[in-house]
């Protein structure tokens, strides 16, 4: 990552000069995406700005204790005009979805992301791929506007670094993450409810949805590779959505020897979601990118059009011929 794209001044500057601002959050939201949004919308309300925050998907209801998540809504046709669009933790214009149509409703466009796998789509980019949450470069943020912390801010910027670190487990884990808790925990941190709520709770169609996975669970390659599947018909069955699915990759890669796992899961539209999970120092971000997907290099998702077993078979090829390569 150039140097370049690391150094939030420009979308520093962006930001202090817009009135009316767009952030946007990505598709099949998770704790980073809305973590940042949440975050930024009080920092901007509270320096006068009027916020807006969109995300194309529902949010999924084991966030909705995020301060004014319930402010998030679908962009419809009339959006807009604004000053400036923000995304936030959006590796690719693709995971926008229909907030992509903001775009061109806005004078300006910036970003705030740390995936490596991004191309740097918006006018400003603010990209560090080496920042193990977008929360991380959030704060930074916060910092550059002269907002200060409270308890509400914390509450979302420990949703953001604590589950796209795994709960502070995953190898991109470092000392900023703690340094942010330092922080964080100075503001009253609600962190045992918090972490009940994030790590420990389950719905119980997410409950009744791990059964299916775990029971339909193979191992390739001696146990080196943990696959599971799960259909449309055992959503339904289960009652489940599709947020319920979200850490279910996980418990494939939990396996003592298992080296890379990944979860295919029918939507409703047709498509098939893949979460890809690899320990260090494999990786499967490169697997992501050759069907067209991204993210980082211990954890990444794909969406392909075809059939569950088809398209399995083709990712499953692809992560034994790296295994073995």
């Amino acid at each position: 990552m150039e140097a370049m794209n690391r150094n939030c001044d420009t979308v520093t500057g962006l930001i202090r000069d817009a009135k009316t601002i767009a952030v946007c959050s990505h598709v099949n939201p998770d704790g980073d995406t809305l973590g940042c949004a949440t975050a930024m919308r009080l920092a901007l309300t509270r320096l006068g700005k009027d916020v807006n925050i969109f995300c194309d998907g529902k949010v999924p209801d084991q966030l909705s204790f995020l301060p004014g998540i319930r402010e998030m809504r679908v962009p419809g046709e009339n959006e807009g005009p604004f000053d400036l669009m923000l995304s936030v933790d959006v590796s690719d214009p693709k995971r926008l979805g229909c907030c992509a149509g903001l775009i061109e409703k806005s004078a300006h466009t910036a970003q705030i992301d740390h995936h490596p796998t991004n191309p740097l789509f918006m006018e400003a980019n603010w990209v560090d791929g080496e920042a193990p949450a977008a929360c991380l470069l959030i704060r930074e943020m916060l910092k550059k506007l002269d907002v200060k912390l409270d308890q509400d801010l914390a509450v979302c910027l420990y949703t953001g670094v604590s589950t796209d670190t795994g709960n502070f487990a995953f190898a991109a884990t470092n000392a900023d993450c703690f340094n942010l808790m330092s922080e964080l925990m100075a503001q009253q941190l609600p962190i045992a409810k918090l972490n009940r709520i994030l790590f420990r709770e389950r719905a119980m169609p997410q409950v009744l949805l791990l059964g299916k996975a775990l029971n339909g669970l193979q191992y390739f390659e001696n146990g080196k590779i943990a696959v599971m599947k799960l259909s449309r018909e055992d959503f339904r069955v289960c009652g489940a959505l599709a947020e319920h699915a979200d850490t279910l990759v996980n418990f494939g890669l939990d396996t003592v020897g298992t080296r890379m796992a990944l979860l295919a899961r029918e939507d409703s539209e047709g498509t098939i979601k893949f979460s890809l999970r690899a320990k260090e120092p494999d990786s499967v971000n490169d697997i992501a990118q050759s069907f067209g997907g991204g993210g980082h290099p211990q954890a990444a998702g794909i969406t392909m059009h075809g059939s569950l077993e088809e398209t399995v078979r083709q990712v499953l090829d692809a992560m034994i011929c790296k295994l073995n390569g």
